[in-house]
């Protein structure tokens, strides 16, 4: 068996271009364009990198995007305070703070400064909150996260009834993962590095979510037959053959678990398309939200 692709940048793509089209129809018929306002703290590479894709995604769809860049100096009264404005700042539908904040930020703080009604990471712990109640619906849920339902649901698979296992229990990715799932009707287990017997908690899995940010963690032998495996992990690797000196992997054994599963994401290409395609539907949401 070799497993299928579950092609994140064409569910990505599509769903780009609904969005384009409702940001026009929203322009036509004269009602606020969706605004999107990032906050960025520090010179991290990474997160710069990230900034930049989601003000290009922006530009791409039709929405209106701020930037604000403070030094790692900035105090940490400064941030609330610019987060407290682009409250209050009618032009802006959702605000972002990058995460992670420097070193000797208080991010719980800087989050609940977020509207809810603006928080479209989906961090803030109200929506979070009512994401883990039962008949509850958060504003927004967590980008990534979502991502890896709608792969799931845009590939025609099923979740009702199904034993889902997520490797890994991180605020961003692991728990609200696993939240979702159970709102699906998936039977859940979260598992993490400290757990006994990972790989018999993990051959267990109909559907296998890897989130743990270990590279390849996740063997062949770790797989249930014809599972279906959404690798969110990212990690850079060493390797003189490739001209950057490095390549990108998951947290799942691509080459290995690919000839057990039905399905599998692959990295890059798989869950990490669907985060910003998500932010931007969270703005939008966002807007029709304030109308």
């Amino acid at each position: 068996m070799t497993a299928a692709m579950i092609d994140g940048k064409q569910i990505a793509k599509d769903m780009r271009s609904r969005l384009t089209e409702q940001v026009a129809e929203r322009k036509r018929l004269g009602k606020a364009v969706p605004g999107l306002a990032t906050v960025l703290v520090g010179e991290d590479p990474a997160s710069q990198v990230y900034v930049r894709s989601k003000h290009k995604a922006c530009e791409q769809l039709g929405i209106t995007s701020f930037s604000h860049v403070l030094p790692a100096s900035t105090p940490q009264e400064e941030l609330v305070e610019l987060v407290d404005s682009l409250n209050g700042d009618p032009k802006v539908h959702g605000i972002l703070v990058q995460l992670p904040l420097p070193a000797g930020f208080d991010e719980e703080e800087v989050l609940l400064e977020v509207s809810v009604k603006k928080d479209v990471d989906g961090f803030h712990p109200i929506n979070i909150g009512k994401l883990a109640q039962k008949g509850r619906t958060p504003s927004f849920i967590p980008c990534t996260p979502a991502g890896v339902i709608e792969l799931l649901r845009s590939t025609g698979i099923s979740m009702e009834g199904k034993s889902a296992v997520v490797l890994g229990r991180s605020n961003i990715v692991g728990m609200p993962v696993a939240l979702l799932l159970v709102k699906e009707n998936a039977t859940v287990t979260i598992c993490h590095s400290r757990s006994y017997n990972l790989p018999d908690l993990t051959r267990g899995a109909d559907i296998l979510v890897a989130c743990v940010g270990k590279a390849e963690m996740v063997r062949g032998d770790w797989v249930k037959p014809g599972a279906v495996v959404i690798d969110v992990g990212i990690n850079r690797v060493d390797d003189p053959s490739a001209e950057k000196g490095h390549r990108l992997v998951g947290d799942v054994a691509f080459d290995e678990v690919r000839e057990v599963a039905s399905a599998i994401t692959p990295v890059p290409g798989g869950v990490g398309p669907m985060t910003i395609a998500m932010l931007m539907q969270n703005t939008l949401r966002a807007a029709e939200l304030a109308d």
